[in-house]
């Protein structure tokens, strides 16, 4: 790949380069996750219901981790647009020991606070208890993760698409096989439940890590370029962090509101989770695609590229997104029943599944436009919208539409990614003005000059 891939190849070609190897890796970590549940489904509702409770977790760890990586990501393509390629590669030598801090952070307080925050979701005491046991070893042993998470920023800011989707492949793979094994304790091994299902997650996560560490680890950099190094990576990943925190609140958020209803309305909402990622994750990775093509032309002033790049992601989301519509409104039933044979279950999900649908088509730019300002180092517009989708909206609305009855608390959906699609436009519209005058006040001063 040269130097110049991202400033003068077809977009449409570059990511459609970029983004099947990203997209198959993270469908298959869907899947993964899926099987999780599937199996644990088989062995007790009261272990899916506790999958549903620790999610926000898993969340947040991973807005952490990726987050991080984000920074780290955007911060060298911009380098690498600015012909800087040792720059670069001293802020890749910094994403191993700021993962470990983050980690050690993370494992630390998440076992502290395990039981209290599964009493503050359920009163069931095999939920709570199944919540504990699995929710300490994933998150306790998470180093795996972060440290994956941030090796296959630093590969994806190069171009190198190729390793991290071998790494979430053989991650996936190992997940998979090792799920029913330690769960069920087939073939002579011991019958560990939730917790089988934890140690295979995280078996699943050091294959990956172990894969991306050969390309992805990098020298460190001299400590004293650290404090400058890290706040450049925290004020570009931080809008990730925080887009990907506040979905942790918010469905904790959800989560507490369906918990007045019954367990149940709080398993619908996991497992609408579990089957939104099979569409999100494709979307996700076209938006993980544009961030280095869109920081290098931003960072080169080629701003028709930067745009023209943003659309083709959009348009892309929508047909993927309209698929995924016409899934939630047509088979919600298999859907659920793939996963759970309660008929209380089957009944809730189906209605949430068919309201919930509708949203998919304005959520393609409710989560777009922030990763365009996140792109461009603009973390105010891109953190504004964020909170704007998950805190002043989302858990608001779901309590206002709950107060009307569990079936209109699905209408949050719909309406909150309207507002925010619309807002992003705007803030879209009105950034490429800007900048394209500033362009053109430049062009005019570097001509008289001349």
């Amino acid at each position: 790949m040269s130097a110049d891939y991202f400033g003068s190849e077809k977009i449409s070609k570059i990511l459609l380069k970029l983004a099947p190897p990203v997209m198959l890796a993270q469908l298959i970590q869907a899947l993964y996750n899926i099987m999780d549940s599937v199996f644990v489904g088989r062995l007790s509702d009261a272990g899916l219901t506790a999958l549903s409770i620790i999610y926000p977790l898993q969340l947040l760890m991973i807005a952490i981790a990726v987050g991080t990586g984000v920074g780290i990501n955007t911060v060298m393509a911009a380098m690498l647009g600015r012909k800087r390629e040792e720059t670069a590669n001293e802020y890749a030598g910094t994403a191993t020991p700021l993962a470990s801090v983050l980690w050690v952070i993370f494992a630390a307080v998440c076992y502290a606070i395990m039981p209290s925050f599964a009493r503050m979701s359920t009163s069931d005491e095999e939920v709570v208890a199944d919540v504990i046991a699995y929710g300490r070893i994933v998150c306790v042993f998470s180093f795996s993760l972060f440290l994956e998470s941030v090796w296959t920023k630093v590969l994806q800011s190069k171009g190198d698409m190729k390793t991290p989707m071998i790494a979430q492949i053989l991650g996936a793979i190992t997940n998979i096989i090792l799920d029913p094994l330690l769960i069920f304790g087939m073939f002579g091994l011991p019958k560990l439940g939730i917790t089988g299902a934890a140690i295979a997650t995280v078996a699943g996560q050091v294959v990956a890590a172990l894969v991306v560490m050969r390309k992805g680890f990098y020298k460190s950099p001299s400590i004293k370029k650290y404090p400058r190094y890290v706040a450049e990576i925290f004020r570009l990943g931080l809008p990730n962090i925080i887009m990907q925190s506040a979905y942790t609140l918010y469905i904790f958020g959800l989560n507490m509101i369906l918990a007045t209803f019954s367990d149940d309305a709080v398993t619908v909402l996991g497992l609408y989770y579990k089957w939104q990622t099979f569409f999100f994750i494709p979307l996700g990775a076209m938006q993980t695609c544009i961030v280095p093509v869109i920081s290098y032309n931003y960072a080169a002033r080629k701003l028709p590229r930067c745009k023209q790049t943003l659309n083709t992601s959009i348009l892309f989301g929508f047909a993927l997104m309209f698929l995924g519509m016409l899934c939630f409104l047509f088979l919600s039933e298999p859907m659920l029943r793939f996963f759970s044979s309660n008929e209380n279950v089957i009944e809730i999900g189906n209605t949430a599944f068919h309201i919930i649908g509708w949203s998919f088509i304005p959520l393609v730019t409710s989560l777009t436009y922030p990763v365009l300002f996140q792109a461009v180092g603009q973390s105010v517009k891109s953190t504004l919208l964020t909170v704007i989708r998950t805190i002043c909206l989302f858990v608001p609305l779901g309590y206002l539409f709950s107060l009307f009855g569990l079936n209109y608390f699905w209408l949050t959906y719909p309406v909150t990614d309207t507002i925010t699609g619309l807002v992003g436009f705007i803030l879209t519209r009105n950034f490429f003005k800007k900048e394209s005058k500033l362009d053109e006040i430049a062009n005019a001063e570097t001509a008289q000059s001349n």
